[in-house]
């Protein structure tokens, strides 16, 4: 599962409030080379929760990313645009489990698929 893919889920479980950033457990992490695309991460930039996605970044051993959300302006460097594009979509996380961060709930990640089924209780 890519950091892209996390930064869009939360739980859905009933009664949450706080469902978003589910919080990652890692078991086993791959890095997978993805075709570089500039204009397509700077679209993407402004969709990204930038506090969650440092977090899982750095949950998955990426340590590069600046810590404060950075301004637009980042997007002409090419360096910047390189380090956003390893974490956001060639960090992939292969084995684990998603937590939903209210409630504790595992949502197992297996062969980088992330199974967000509800239990019937859930819904």
């Amino acid at each position: 599962m890519r950091l892209l893919i996390h930064n869009m889920l939360s739980s859905n479980i009933k009664g949450v409030i706080n469902g978003f950033p589910l919080r990652i457990e890692v078991d086993k992490v791959e890095e997978k080379q993805v075709d570089f695309d500039a204009a397509f991460l700077r679209k993407m930039f402004h969709k990204i929760e930038w506090k969650a996605l440092l977090d899982a970044a750095l949950t998955l051993g990426y340590a590069e990313l600046p810590e404060e959300a950075p301004d637009s302006s980042v997007l002409e460097s090419d360096e910047f645009l390189q380090k956003f594009h390893h974490a956001l979509l060639e960090l992939d996380l292969e084995e684990g489990a998603l937590v939903c961060p209210e409630t504790g709930r595992k949502f197992p990640v297996t062969k980088g698929i992330p199974n967000m089924l509800l239990h019937e209780d859930e819904v």
